[in-house]
């Protein structure tokens, strides 16, 4: 891409999206095009139709998405459903009609089979049973992967597609009701900890095991990825490393210096037992994560929380 080139980053506001256009910013990228979810509903097709025919954005990074944790997802699961396969639609088939030059779509590497062999594989991609508690977000995912992937079969477009591991960082969701694990264990750490708790409840048996990404680590790979990759594959991001629930949930204990109990709520669902990427690709591709899981939980406490 050059510095000049006209970028249109959606969900700009969103933690990815913001990455990376911190990202490119401090790359000397100028010609950004960011517009709020209140200036342009990308549900909406005539919205996202009128803004590519004036804005004519040469490069796109779709980040817009709705996101959430498991009770987020198994609770909404037709908003996850809808407003994803709205979002990713518009804007890829506007991306297509309008010339854009290279689109880079975020999919998430939930939307691979629960049970598949690990670490996971690009290939596992449909090759067994989603997660129950989010598939509806899965499926629209999929079909966001599968749309790069056969309008550049059809149309000869330059459509990548990435599968990011679990993410934290800047930006993240702190919301309880629908914050993933990392964000949603520093919130309650930290408050139990200003208010002198006792305990903090944790969801689930603490056994499954994830793996965690700095925000930023994936914006440097998702640029990366649009200045060398051209493919069909959706390209795993993550750092080959995972972690126990529980050991994480000791680690931010520890960071935040918390010292009640932890309690488990082990009538809870602790989703897919595990899900660890396999990074080779991408590590042949000239890329690998910088920031460990210590260090970046540390960086985010700190910069949200103590700031």
């Amino acid at each position: 891409m050059d510095k000049s080139a006209k970028i249109y980053i959606a969900g700009h506001k969103g933690m990815v999206g913001s990455a990376i256009v911190r990202q490119l910013q401090e790359r000397g990228y100028t010609n950004l095009v960011l517009k709020t979810s209140t200036e342009l509903d990308l549900r909406v097709q005539a919205q996202v139709q009128s803004f590519f025919e004036a804005e004519k954005p040469e490069y796109v990074f779709l980040a817009a998405a709705k996101v959430g944790g498991i009770e987020a997802n198994n609770t909404y699961r037709a908003e996850f459903l809808y407003d994803n396969l709205m979002i990713q639609t518009n804007v890829i088939h506007q991306s297509y009609i309008h010339g854009v030059q290279k689109l880079l779509f975020l999919a998430s590497s939930c939307i691979y089979p629960k049970f598949a062999p690990q670490p996971i594989k690009e290939t596992s991609l449909l090759t067994g049973t989603l997660e129950e508690t989010n598939e509806p977000y899965a499926i629209a995912k999929i079909a966001g992967v599968k749309m790069c992937e056969n309008y550049n079969r059809q149309y000869g477009c330059n459509f990548i597609s990435v599968m990011p591991t679990n993410l934290y960082g800047p930006n993240d969701n702190y919301d309880l009701e629908s914050a993933h694990v990392l964000p949603a264990l520093l919130r309650k750490f930290h408050e139990a900890k200003l208010k002198g708790d006792a305990s903090v409840g944790a969801w689930g048996t603490g056994e499954p095991k994830r793996e965690f990404l700095h925000v930023d680590d994936l914006a440097k790979a998702c640029l990366h990825l649009m200045n060398t990759y051209e493919g069909n594959v959706s390209v795993n991001i993550g750092t080959g490393k995972d972690i126990s629930i529980k050991e994480l949930a000791l680690l931010i204990k520890e960071i935040v210096g918390f010292t009640g109990e932890i309690n488990w709520k082990t009538a809870k669902p602790d989703g897919t037992p595990r899900k660890l990427l396999d990074v080779s690709l991408i590590h042949s591709l000239g890329w690998e994560h910088k920031i460990e899981l210590e260090e970046g939980i540390r960086r985010v406490y700190r910069e949200t929380f103590l700031n």
